[in-house]
Order: structure tokens, then sequence, then C-alpha cells
């Protein structure tokens, strides 16, 4: 039979119309292909290379917060005495011996008087029978027994009073969530720290990725990762009463796209990672398809980032890009901090690119081998 060349050319034409109008599928598309028309005036979104010149700078841009999270920083550690205070809402037990004969507090053959569970009023007084009003607020409880008794001389002179302090709510810490044993726990000094409050609740389980204490105080939340506290004591911070403290998990998270070892949205594992970090995260590069010169971070920055004078990106969507074939972009990649949401992008290589093509006509032109064949058999 003798169309057998004319078949040849007819798939060898539909292979070059093929790869030459229809768009080869690609994990992540070219560097080329996503940046064009970026140094257009109208462009909406900016460029940045990732050099040594320019990583210092943008490290100093305004960042694009914490993945939705509202907090404040972190508060240092205010050392406070070992002793505690009587604050409003807190109970007290009174007890009053006397040694002398009766007097307006007992009758005779009694020698104590027992006054259980006087609660502090919110001018921070207590009431006693005879006595009227004794301030005790902001007194340790040793204190407010020698304001007791001074109170006492007029009405007992031999009086001795003993009292015992129950905190109430104003002297409590709530550990919320987070723990093994959560619960209300009162303040058993003004030296009562939060790592003291953690580990009366079990400790922060060991199977949590990158735990974050927070610190509800005032109407704010501080926040802090667990190993940056456990490794600096000024930053074990005192508590007060009514504070409340729960740990989470990091919720911060980036993605990862593209011809890379893993596409998959990626929990951060510590306080801070750099592209470098995020890479290694991500298993890497694939070989065979990533281009090495084209690793794109695209963020987004909220509108009140932008600044029109370099100290801020000019656009709120940006696109920073990392060249890991030079040593200033290996080094710079190990200085770029990557931020929440981020999107890390392993663009296609034009030469993976082309390999496809050519495997593709290759696939053809071993469909007319194979057509001719039987053709000639038959």
């Amino acid at each position: 039979m003798k169309p057998v060349p004319a078949l040849t050319a007819a798939l060898l034409a539909a292979s070059v119309a093929f790869t030459s109008g229809c768009s080869l599928p690609a994990g992540g598309g070219q560097a080329r292909q996503i940046l064009a028309g970026a140094e257009d005036e109208t462009a909406d979104f900016a460029v940045v290379h990732i050099t040594r010149s320019t990583v210092g700078t943008i490290a100093a841009w305004p960042g694009v917060g914490k993945g939705g999270m509202a907090s404040t920083g972190w508060i240092e550690r205010s050392r406070g005495p070992a002793s505690n205070l009587i604050s409003a809402g807190d109970k007290v037990d009174i007890t009053i011996w006397e040694t002398g004969e009766g007097t307006l507090l007992t009758v005779p053959g009694q020698q104590v008087v027992a006054l259980p569970g006087l609660t502090v009023s919110p001018d921070g007084s207590v009431f006693l029978p005879y006595a009227d009003k004794v301030y005790i607020a902001k007194m340790t409880p040793d204190e407010a027994r020698e304001a007791i008794q001074a109170k006492l001389i007029s009405i007992a002179p031999a009086a001795q009073v003993l009292i015992t302090h129950t905190p109430g709510r104003k002297s409590t810490v709530d550990l919320i969530s987070g723990v093994p044993n959560p619960g209300s726990f009162p303040l058993p000094d003004r030296d009562f720290t939060v790592l003291s409050l953690l580990a009366l609740g079990g400790g922060i389980p060991p199977g949590m990725v990158n735990p974050y204490v927070r610190l509800m105080r005032d109407g704010k939340i501080y926040s802090i990762s667990a190993d940056r506290l456990m490794k600096n004591p000024a930053l074990d911070t005192t508590l007060r009463g009514g504070d409340k403290v729960y740990v989470e998990a990091d919720e911060r998270y980036f993605l990862s796209l593209g011809a890379a070892g893993r596409e998959s949205q990626v929990p951060f594992p510590q306080d801070q990672i750099t592209a470098l970090d995020a890479l290694a995260l991500i298993g890497g590069l694939n070989d065979a398809r990533a281009d090495a010169k084209g690793i794109l971070i695209l963020r987004d920055y909220p509108a009140k980032a932008l600044r029109s004078d370099g100290s801020g990106p000019s656009k709120q969507r940006t696109v920073f890009v990392i060249d890991l074939t030079t040593a200033d972009g290996l080094f710079s990649a190990g200085q770029f901090a990557i931020q929440p949401k981020d999107v890390v992008l392993a663009t296609e290589s034009r030469v993976a690119s082309a390999g496809v093509v050519l495997g593709i006509i290759a696939s053809i032109v071993g469909i007319s081998r194979t057509a001719q064949v039987i053709s000639e058999n038959e």
C-alpha cells in the first residue's frame, strides 16, 4: 500500500499545528508568562527582584498581619513581691481570740468569735460588729490582720486576730484551653507568671505545631510563641487578676504551587521562616520541571501598607522574584522572610516545556511508523 507517506505527512503537520496552536499543560506556568505586562503603567501588580540591595529594604516594609489574628505584641516580665493582696470580691475568714473578761464581742466563758465568709465590699472594706468598716483592700493578709486588730482596740484591747484569705474572681486567672487541665486558678502571690500557670494546667501538649500563647488583658490580646517564651525568662509575664490565657497551634500558613516537591497549604513550623526554609518545607524543586531562576513569591499587601517613597510596596499585589542559580540569589533567599498567606510558586522551565513538545512529536512519529509497518504487512 502507498498512502503511508501521505499519512505520515498529515500526522506531522497535525503535530506542528497542535504544538504551535495550543498551550501545553504546566504545573505553574513560566515566569515570563506570569510576569507579562508588569512593565505597563496600567499593571495592577509590581515586580521586585530579591537581591542583596533589595532584601534589607523589603524587610523594613509594613507586614501583612498574622493571617487574620488580631494581637498586640507581648508584655515583658515585671517582678512582683512574693505575697498576695486582698481585693474587692475576695472572701476572708476572721477569727478573734480574747483572753480577758467578756467584752462587746464575747460573753463570759467565751474566748473565740468566728466571722467566716466575709466578702470584701467594692470599696475594699469588711464590716465588723461594733467596729464598723475596716478597709483591707490592697493589703496583704498580715497587713489586714493588723488593721483589724487596731480597729478592735477600743472595744477589745486584748483581742488577737487571725485571717484566712480566699481570692475572688479579681484575684484569679483563667487558663482557658490548649493544655490538659484548663481551669480557674487563684493567684498565690503577686509574682505568679504565665509559665507557672501553664505548668499548673499540665503543660503544652508536645504534638501541637508551633504553639502560641495568648494573653487576654484589658480588652487586648497579646501573643508569643511558646518556644520564644521558654527561651527568654524576661518574657515570662507576671499575671494580674482577671487575666485569661490560652494556647493554640500557630494558624499561619503559606501556599506552595507549581513545579515544587509538593503543592499544598504549609503551616509555619516556627516563628519566622525564610524563602529557603519554605523551599525546604515543600520538598525543594522538581528537577525535571522547575526553573531555578523563576521562584516567585506572590503577596497581597493591605492598602494601608502602600508607600510612594520606597519605604513600602508601591502596589498591593507584589511579586518577588528569586534566582537560585546565583550566590546573591541564594543568600538573599535565606534573608527574605515569608509572610502569612504568601504563595510560593516554582515556575516551569522553558527547557522542560520544549521537552514536552518534542515528546509529543516523537509520539506522533512513532504512530506514523507503526501505521507504515502495518501497511507494508498487508
